[in-house]
């Protein structure tokens, strides 16, 4: 399937959901107590959402695969902070909250890293280098094989 805008992305609104569900912890009176690390995660976690889509909006592959995983390395620092968090004895009573939030992150991480693999295999190499003529080819490439797949098919059938 192809994205036209990255509010349209699983792997973003799973990142959103996600910051909601941080910021949602972090509200919690105990996580008040340690202001720094309370931060640090609110800031992790929007920042998964954010370079997913300011790497959808850059128009090269290349730049996209830099923001793809410097997401995933904010999914990593969000899982990281919630093992601290799970340790802190302050935060003992969100423990179940805090266990709930790891697999998340850890879900993203796995489909940012499914998707930057299969964009370091394709030969596109974003919208910005999209022109009529690179267009043109794409399409008569994208007919073609319909057309060949339609021969297999026929073959098979006879």
């Amino acid at each position: 399937m192809k994205y036209s805008r990255f509010e349209e992305l699983p792997v973003w609104n799973a990142a959103i959901e996600l910051g909601q569900r941080v910021l949602a912890l972090t509200s919690n009176r105990a996580c008040a107590r340690q202001p720094s690390l309370r931060s640090q995660i609110e800031r992790a976690a929007v920042s998964v959402s954010n370079n997913i889509a300011e790497g959808f909006e850059r128009g090269t592959t290349q730049e996209l695969l830099t923001f793809l995983y410097i997401a995933r390395g904010s999914a990593g620092e969000v899982r990281s902070m919630l093992c601290l968090f799970e340790r802190l004895p302050a935060l003992r009573e969100l423990k179940s909250e805090i266990s709930n939030l790891k697999p998340a992150a850890e879900v993203i991480s796995r489909q940012l890293r499914g998707w930057a693999d299969s964009l370091q295999n394709s030969s596109i190499k974003g919208q910005r280098y999209l022109t009529e003529k690179t267009r043109r080819r794409a399409r008569s490439a994208r007919e073609r094989d319909e057309f060949l797949q339609e021969l297999r098919c026929a073959q098979g059938r006879s």
